[in-house]
């Protein structure tokens, strides 16, 4: 009976589906990020230890895979750094550096994430719109967190919020990839003081 109505060992048919659609979003994360891999359905699978019937349990193909990482990485993102600036307070300086050192501090405990969001997500055909939305939903974002929050969002605000997510973009790149050597707190201190210049 327990078998036929989905229950073994105290867990559902629904929880193990979910619990192995876990594995398949981390296992294609650490493929996709990792450059000496191809990035194949057989390799994601052959990382999560499942085989290729429950990929389609899941999702209908390897961009569905890679779509739902790159959303659930942005979406921790924007949660983090979020949380971190509302932690700061009213001070626009502080709120910068704050959501500016919780997205540092993310890459740095998983470079993964910083990884495919912003470079392997931007060479993918399938992925590449998606990507530049949330860079700017990101700039747009950075720009509510930097302005006063006594005066209305201003059109230099949203400017400054682009140019600082491009270059922010671009620095995060050659940190990961070894091209720039800087401490954490280096790229949090040149980051915020590049972006409040700008919003001045």
């Amino acid at each position: 009976m327990a078998v036929q109505s989905g229950i073994y060992k105290g867990v559902s048919a629904a929880e193990r589906a979910d619990a192995r659609r876990g594995r398949l979003l981390d296992a294609t994360l650490s493929v996709w990020a990792d450059p000496g891999t191809r990035t194949t359905m057989t390799a994601v699978c052959g990382e999560a230890g499942l085989s290729e019937r429950y990929f389609y349990e899941s999702f209908t193909g390897l961009d569905e895979a890679q779509r739902a990482v790159l959303e659930a990485v942005a979406t921790e993102i924007e949660t983090t750094a979020l949380a971190a600036a509302d932690m700061a307070g009213d001070d626009p300086t502080q709120r910068i550096r704050a959501a500016v050192a919780a997205f540092i501090d993310l890459l740095v405990a998983d470079p993964r994430k910083g990884r495919v969001a912003i470079i392997e997500a931007g060479a993918m055909p399938a992925l590449r719109s998606r990507r530049t939305e949330l860079l700017r939903h990101f700039a747009h974002l950075a720009a509510e967190q930097a302005h006063d929050l006594h005066r209305p969002l201003r059109h230099e605000d949203e400017l400054a919020g682009l140019l600082f997510i491009g270059g922010m973009a671009e620095l995060v790149t050659a940190w990961l990839d070894g091209a720039v050597t800087a401490s954490p707190e280096e790229l949090v201190e040149t980051a915020s003081r590049s972006f409040l210049g700008l919003d001045g």
